[in-house]
């Protein structure tokens, strides 16, 4: 939902190395756009054409920026794209890939996450001499590998060098004049997947992509690995920084991610239907139906209905060509964004009593616009159940959300407080306890900090 009132995942990667020569940029932008919903605001792709760099990036959503001329332009055997998530418009020079000449040719880069540590390496590059074009942490690891490739034999191995500078959440595909590298950050918070389309290897930040490209899915690059993949030596695995205790992103499962996209061998559907039959068991509600807040909501929605047995009614309309950018940020702006985002079906909640779920609960202004659309149709009572535990702190690895002053269910603010704000008549949300009984893989821990500060959940 809009202007932070849910969080905002920085963005999704692409990349692909056809070993047989053939063009990449029309499967990429496929894949792109199966992405999409990791990033709303600006998107690119680079392709490489034995040297011959084509960059196709602006702000926008993919089918915005690429159209079949454009596609048509994208030459080359190896490639790569993103799209991001930003409050607003980028620079022209910030939108992703970043692409730059040093020493040894060119080096492009596309980044999903968060350097922790980025300020600090900055001011010892700038003490150093370097000079910078952008406040983005993406530019600092592009200095760190330039002058790492000076003293090392290959641009893997500076880039292994890097990561052992490196600090926060990220995956990265980076694109050398001849090699096409995936990195996953040592703990693992952000995904990324590999596969293969006949003689193309691929790698994408979720597996939705790599079926979008028709290309069938392999695995996912460890936490800490680095895969290079080039012509001479085909795909190789670095493992130097493997072994860690991961902190994979939870809310990747409870929101970020599609639906139909399994990470580290876990589905992203079955997480969210068990997680809505857990909620139903921890917070039942007198009601006569069931409705999902769409999209996020969805799937709960169905756990929480089949656990119940109260029917399921699409109750709650979305607008799927609502913007963002036709309002200001402010709270006139955001309520603005939501009425026209959202509409109730009058005929399903009249009279009715309504268990509305969604998946999580920010500042509450969308769940506080559609109580009150809900009752002005007519419904009798509203209960909302939220399927994920109270978020109560803010993100520590750089992931776009409200202040914890401004999240409703921080600062220790009873269920009443917020039934009062919100206009429902009771609310609920899934213990922390039940994330344990959802099933995830157990070869993982998992990061709950804005819910607990915890980075290392173990499940059953």
């Amino acid at each position: 939902m809009d202007f932070c009132d849910k969080m905002r995942e920085e963005c999704g990667v692409i990349g692909m190395f056809d070993l047989g020569g053939g063009d990449v940029g029309k499967d990429l932008c496929y894949g792109l756009f199966a992405l999409q919903h990791r990033g709303h605001m600006s998107c690119g792709i680079v392709t490489n054409d034995d040297y011959k760099l084509t960059r196709i990036k602006d702000n926008g959503h993919v089918n915005d920026v690429f159209d079949v001329r454009a596609i048509e332009r994208l030459k080359g055997k190896i490639g790569l794209g993103h799209v991001r998530f930003t409050g607003g418009a980028d620079l022209q020079e910030n939108i992703q890939p970043i692409t730059t000449r040093y020493c040894k040719g060119t080096i492009s880069l596309a980044k999903n996450g968060f350097i922790t540590n980025a300020e600090t390496l900055r001011t010892a590059l700038e003490d150093d001499g370097a000079i910078f074009q952008s406040k983005r942490d993406t530019e600092v690891i592009m200095h760190l590998i330039a002058r790492a490739r000076t003293t090392c034999p290959s641009a893997e191995t500076s880039m292994l060098e890097v990561m052992e500078s490196l600090e926060g959440a990220y995956s990265m595909i980076l694109m050398s004049p001849k090699k096409l590298m995936a990195v996953r950050d040592p703990r693992g918070f952000r995904p990324l997947c590999m596969g293969r389309k006949g003689s193309a290897v691929v790698f994408a930040s979720e597996s939705c992509a790599l079926d979008a490209m028709g290309a069938e899915f392999e695995r996912d690059i460890e936490p800490g690995e680095l895969v290079c993949v080039d012509m001479k030596n085909g795909v190789r695995s670095f493992r130097d920084f493997c072994g860690a205790r991961t902190s994979l992103c939870m809310y990747e499962y409870v929101y970020f991610s599609r639906p139909d996209s399994i990470l580290d061998g876990n589905e992203v559907y079955a997480f969210r239907e068990r997680s809505g039959r857990l909620l139903a068991r921890a917070c039942p509600a007198d009601a006569d139906v069931v409705c999902g807040v769409p999209d996020g909501g969805t799937v709960y929605a169905q756990g929480y209905a089949n656990e119940t047995g109260i029917p399921l009614k699409a109750s709650v309309m979305k607008n799927k060509f609502s913007s963002r950018n036709l309002f200001t940020h402010d709270a006139a702006g955001r309520e603005n964004a939501i009425k026209l985002k959202y509409n109730v079906l009058r005929q399903t909640v009249a009279g009715k009593r309504i268990a509305l779920v969604d998946d999580s609960l920010m500042r509450g202004d969308t769940a506080r616009r559609i109580v009150t659309m809900l009752k002005n149709a007519g419904a009798k009572e509203v209960h909302l159940r939220i399927g994920s535990p109270r978020i109560i702190h803010d993100c520590p690895y750089g992931v776009q959300m409200p202040g914890e002053k401004d999240l409703l269910a921080a600062g220790g603010r009873t269920n009443e407080e917020m039934c009062a704000y919100l206009g429902c008549e009771s609310i609920g949300f899934l213990p922390i306890e039940s994330l344990r009984e959802t099933e995830l893989d157990g070869r993982f821990t998992y990061c709950t900090s804005c819910l607990d500060r915890k980075t290392r959940l173990k499940m059953k």
